[in-house]
């Protein structure tokens, strides 16, 4: 479930994990990995990236990464225009921005997430969760 607080931490599944993405490549620049983790969630493909939304009924997961912001606040602003987010971009937004609980080995930590808000018709369902296992 989303929540209303503020976190230095940032969750990526999808193109940020990609070390030839642009956007992934500033992410490492400008913050510090912290752990791999997950969500209660589904992961579809959208096309040329994915899209996750939160699933609490099922089993399925997000597999991703958690990185520590080192300015979240400039980050967050410079990650939100690459995944479609803000007043400016194309409305309903391509994808929302929150806070969930994200598990990892050591515990859960609540993370921003991009989660995907268009409709899901005819996407495909990536089993596993893990777009990097997908990709390859």
């Amino acid at each position: 479930m989303l929540m209303p607080i503020a976190t230095p931490f940032l969750f990526v599944y999808g193109t940020l994990l990609l070390s030839d993405n642009d956007f992934g490549r500033y992410l490492k620049n400008n913050c510090t990995f912290f752990s791999h983790g997950r969500f209660k969630g589904k992961l579809f493909d959208i096309g040329e990236y994915p899209g996750a939304i939160i699933d609490q009924s099922g089993n399925h997961y997000v597999h991703g990464s958690i990185y520590k912001l080192h300015n979240a606040d400039k980050v967050l602003k410079i990650l939100d225009e690459y995944e479609g987010v803000g007043e400016n971009e194309i409305q309903p937004n391509l994808y929302t921005r929150g806070i969930l609980q994200v598990d990892t080995t050591d515990g859960s930590y609540p993370c921003w997430v991009y989660l995907y808000n268009w409709p899901l018709d005819a996407k495909v369902f990536i089993e596993g969760g893990d777009y990097l296992k997908y990709k390859r």
